[in-house]
């Protein structure tokens, strides 16, 4: 165990194919596919953009590589991997075009809550919210990881509204979830959102989806639609071109 008060132990990687580095902490919630398959969900037009939930950081910056004419606010409420993302800030150098907020994703653009994003000042909102309820299931010992998968009932309806809050009309909602969580996400929108678009995510061929992409698009009214899956391995476990092409080469999801 480490002695009281020291910082947990960091690890240096790289992803994208090495072109981004991040620092992160050596045990508990690491990064991982889902960060880099919701940065390629970024349109090619966003300019000012968020990442809700952010942690050290990896979708925003991610997202930063493919779009070199936008501008990012990282938004982490755990100050420990807030600092985290302000050093991948630095070591990528991406410190003009990216700052960093430690906040609660629910207070922001509201009275008292930090004035970086301001209300409608986005039009881009990523997220990657807590996705295990608290109910059914066995919380983790680990602060970070707890803190980063578990979600209360209300969790996406709350995070829904706050992108709703921080988007410019028109402006974009991109976020990756469980296949289970489709429900709540539909009617987390409802009202608010619009022309929402579900990108399956399978790990074969032959297996179901273990992630839902969904885009959305504030103030829109069109109906929902189910596009192609993204499969991320054939059945002898070799990645797809296509999941190479995202996952290393930075590449969009089809839109």
């Amino acid at each position: 165990m480490s002695p009281e008060g020291a910082k947990p132990a960091v690890t240096q990687d790289r992803v994208l194919g090495g072109r981004l580095l991040l620092r992160q902490p050596e045990k508990g919630h690491r990064v991982g596919h889902d960060a880099i398959l919701l940065a390629a969900a970024a349109p090619l037009d966003a300019r000012r953009l968020a990442d809700f939930g952010a942690g050290v950081g990896s979708a925003g910056l991610a997202a930063l590589l493919r779009l070199p004419h936008a501008e990012a606010v990282l938004i982490e409420i755990d100050p420990a991997l807030a600092e985290l993302a302000g050093q991948n800030v630095a070591a990528n150098a991406l410190q003009t075009r990216c700052a960093v907020v430690c906040a609660d994703v629910l207070a922001l653009a509201r009275p008292g809550g930090p004035s970086h994003p301001a209300a409608e000042s986005l039009d881009l909102v990523l997220a990657n919210p807590p996705f295990n309820a608290v109910e059914a299931h066995q919380t983790s010992p680990d602060a970070g990881r707890a803190q980063a998968h578990m979600a209360q009932a209300h969790t996406l309806k709350d995070w829904a509204t706050a992108a709703y809050r921080c988007l410019a009309p028109g402006g974009m909602l991109a976020m990756i979830l469980r296949p289970e969580d489709l429900s709540p996400l539909l009617a987390a929108l409802e009202g608010r959102f619009g022309a929402v678009r579900l990108l399956p995510v399978h790990p074969r061929p032959d297996a179901p989806a273990v992630r839902l992409i969904a885009r959305a698009i504030k103030g829109r009214r069109t109906a929902p639609a189910i596009l192609p899956g993204l499969i991320l391995a054939d059945v002898r476990g070799t990645p797809t071109p296509e999941a190479e092409a995202v996952l290393r080469d930075g590449a969009a999801l089809r839109a």
